[in-house]
């Protein structure tokens, strides 16, 4: 924190077009060495390499969309109401952000931060998830090389033990003007209070429980396809990942039928090296047990298992992509977060049914639904409880997209023009006796 406060003033003063050079030439040498990078993440949590490689690509967009934002930074003037009077309005960086990331996506979630708060003129204490320090520090070597300045960009890898403290120190200390996080909510609201002793500037991406409504009017071979993406991508362990599927009794077992069709055909678990593998481990046995409880559960209350259900035969992380029916609300899968491969089917009725179903939860980061209805994709969109909606698409996050979520699921935005403004304070400057 003490070296990042200290670059950070020659660092914050450097020409908006210089800072912009040197985050260009970082993104150029993640996209020279893409190969080395993803392999590392495959290492690290074990995601197949093809995806890796695209965390890689999209990584690295941050870095670039972030060097051409730092030019774009303006200020205003504005009509003052005296005529001996000028108000102008500076923007300048908050200072030192502590960046807390998740092993999920170990290279992105740093640099959708990073990047934005050097364009903005900050210098960064990066805590990478404990289970994936290695990105962290690949990424370090990379600024270096780059020729981000000593103490612009730091890494404190910690171990799981450590974790806490770590965490505690990076909110409390005076120096640290801004806290980044991306995890779960219970960890958010921890830090939230830690952050509050010195009234911190904070953005949380927080859990998720993004619902996937199928409607009669939709295409089902596409909703489907949309599905099997939105769901299964990193083994299901995305925040944005599908959590409960909702689909209208129309073409309820079409879809189901065809689901279960997509998810034994397309889906192969292995190891993240194998190029045919598209599921690979879950991170650790914890979240192996937590997605066994939730079949357990839904089982016993009376859901049926049309494919997978039970860990897979490569090792105790592996588990088969599974699909239930006969899921309700009252089941655990449909009330909290799985973060696994585990795709629960609720069968409605009408459309305002599906909507209150989708807006129950207390968090709202993403939701999908596919129809081919005008008139029902508006009242729909308008309506769903979340901060990204996915309409006739399960995959919808762009480095020009503003990311972040309402209710319990977080604070601010990431990415997109919006994403610098976290790191931004806004001064305003009155010249008198003109």
């Amino acid at each position: 924190v003490r070296a990042a406060h200290e670059a950070g003033a020659a660092w914050g003063r450097l020409p908006a077009k210089e800072r912009s050079a040197r985050l260009r030439r970082w993104y150029e040498l993640m996209m020279e060495n893409k190969e080395e990078l993803a392999r590392i993440i495959t290492a690290e949590n074990g995601k197949p390499l093809k995806e890796a490689q695209g965390e890689i690509v999209y990584s690295a967009s941050f870095l670039e969309w972030f060097a051409e934002e730092a030019r774009r930074i303006y200020g205003d003037v504005i009509p003052a109401s005296a005529k001996d009077r000028r108000v102008l309005v500076l923007k300048q960086p908050v200072g030192v952000a502590a960046i807390i990331t998740p092993w999920n996506f170990p290279s992105a979630m740093i640099t959708r931060k990073v990047g934005a708060a050097l364009a903005a003129g900050c210098t960064v204490v990066v805590k990478p998830a404990e289970d994936t320090p290695l990105s962290a520090l690949a990424l370090g070597e990379l600024a270096n090389q780059a020729g981000i300045p000593a103490g612009v960009y730091n890494v404190v890898p910690c171990s799981r033990q450590q974790t806490a403290a770590v965490g505690e120190v990076l909110c409390t200390d005076p120096l640290v003007s801004k806290i980044s996080f991306t995890g779960s909510t219970a960890t958010g609201k921890i830090l939230l209070k830690h952050a509050a002793g010195t009234v911190k500037r904070v953005s949380m991406e927080l859990g998720g429980h993004a619902p996937f409504i199928v409607f009669d009017s939709a295409n089902v071979d596409r909703a489907v396809a949309g599905a099997l993406a939105s769901k299964y991508r990193n083994s299901g362990q995305t925040c944005v990942c599908t959590n409960r599927f909702l689909v209208q009794k129309g073409i309820h077992d079409e879809f189901v039928e065809k689901f279960a069709k997509a998810i034994e055909k397309e889906l192969h678990v292995g190891n993240g090296f194998d190029a045919k593998t598209t599921q690979g481990p879950l991170i650790n046995e914890k979240a192996v047990e937590k997605v066994e409880k939730h079949i357990k559960d839904a089982v016993s209350q009376g859901a049926s298992i049309v494919t997978g259900g039970k860990r897979h035969s490569l090792g105790k992380n592996f588990f088969e992509p599974t699909l239930l029916t006969n899921v309700t609300t009252k089941m655990l899968c449909t009330q909290e977060e799985t973060f696994g491969p585990l795709a629960p089917v609720i069968r409605f009725d009408t459309e305002a049914e599906a909507v209150a179903i989708a807006n129950a939860a207390n968090v709202g980061l993403a939701g999908y639904f596919y129809s081919q209805d005008p008139a029902q994709i508006w009242r729909v969109a308008e309506q769903l409880e979340v901060g990204m909606v996915g309409v006739n698409e399960g995959i919808i996050s762009s480095v020009e997209c503003p990311f972040g979520g309402v209710k319990e699921s977080g604070l601010g935005r990431e990415g997109s023009k919006y994403g610098i403004d976290e790191y931004l304070e806004i001064k305003y400057v009155c010249l008198g006796g003109l």
